[in-house]
């Protein structure tokens, strides 16, 4: 198999992929929301409510796409579509599993192996924001323009801690590649001492703080609950995207929650192993590279399930910040916590090596 091949192959697996958990996202969090609120959720529209996503998409297309008279027309319609450009990009550089073997050559599961995959996530997340902003300027709606403008000054504040956290990720590893990531958290003694499990010695272990602070700017920059003040519709009416019908409301929810799934597929690189597992080497021995690969992508994709069902379980229990909450909790506790971490972080790489 030529290399073109497999990575034209590989982009649309993974943007099937993504649109596939974007819409059986919207089924789970109303599964996760009926079990804590002891209820049944979706279960007319196929077995177990399972069809519910593509009843829900078919409603979009079929629902009116009105366009205010007074909005900017092409502005209007870019903001959604940047949206989901943006987050549907961003997973082009995450590596989803180990290798897989086809005619004797090793494939990266990863669609482009970039030196400087962290910065071009962060890079396109800060861009991401432009949707937001654009759609809700070009509504023409004070209440839109509201919901944009704090979604700009949200994700503008957490990315600065999210940005020191990663510094500390970047320091230990020496690296901006998130393959080397990876794979700096598959072998290595845990703590310096301690043997560890072949796959299992990841940064969680190392950066708890580092992860409890990105994790929480993730839920931030997300604009998931309880920082989605955007969105709010107790006072702003669901925020930058009142004035949206139609599949153009549908890319900005659907853009929402592929934007969680990347985070956590992100959060999984950086502190989880990525696509490491316990006993991936003897799997890779016994059984062939071609068997590890496919449980690397399983265990991957398990790990980052897990963390979005961490993200709906947050929304359904916690409320929502006051604004003046949420940034007093970005600007007075997450970023000088993430100095804090830094330099505790920069002190024992200098004092003890990596």
């Amino acid at each position: 198999m030529e290399l073109l091949t497999f990575k034209i192959i590989l982009v649309l697996a993974l943007f099937l992929l993504a649109l596939t958990v974007a819409a059986y996202s919207t089924w789970a969090e109303r599964k996760v929301a009926a079990i804590m609120q002891d209820r049944i959720g979706p279960n007319r529209s196929g077995p177990f409510g399972l069809l519910q996503p593509l009843a829900d998409g078919g409603k979009f297309f079929f629902k009116e796409d009105f366009t205010p008279q007074h909005a900017e027309k092409f502005l209007f319609i870019l903001g959604p579509s940047l949206v989901m450009f943006i987050s549907l990009i961003t997973g082009a550089v995450i590596p989803w599993g180990k290798t897989l073997n086809f005619g004797g050559v090793s494939y990266d599961l990863q669609v482009a192996n970039i030196d400087v995959g962290v910065l071009f996530i962060i890079g396109m997340a800060s861009i991401g924001v432009y949707g937001i902003m654009i759609g809700g300027w070009a509504s023409n709606n004070k209440y839109s323009l509201l919901g944009a403008i704090r979604a700009s000054s949200q994700m503008i504040s957490y990315e600065l801690a999210m940005g020191l956290a990663l510094l500390s990720i970047i320091m230990m590893t020496g690296s901006l590649d998130l393959k080397a990531i990876s794979e700096a958290q598959a072998t290595g003694k845990i703590w310096g001492f301690i043997p560890a499990i072949s796959g299992i010695n990841w940064n969680i272990l190392y950066q708890p703080l580092a992860f409890l602070i990105f994790f929480v700017a993730a839920l931030a920059e997300t604009n998931r609950h309880p920082f989605d003040l955007p969105e709010c519709e107790s006072e702003l009416v669901t925020g930058y995207s009142t004035e949206y019908s139609s599949m153009k409301l549908g890319l900005y929810m659907f853009g929402e929650y592929v934007n969680m799934f990347i985070s956590n597929a992100f959060i999984v690189v950086l502190f989880f192993g990525g696509y490491n597992y316990p006993g991936i080497d003897w799997v890779t021995q016994h059984w062939g590279e071609n068997a590890a690969g496919i449980l690397s992508i399983v265990a991957f994709l398990i790990k980052t399930i897990t963390g979005i069902l961490i993200f709906m379980w947050i929304r359904w229990t916690l409320p929502r910040f006051r604004y003046d909450q949420l940034m007093h909790l970005g600007w007075k506790t997450l970023i000088p916590l993430a100095l804090i971490n830094l330099m505790v972080t920069g002190a024992v790489i200098l004092a003890f090596g990596n």
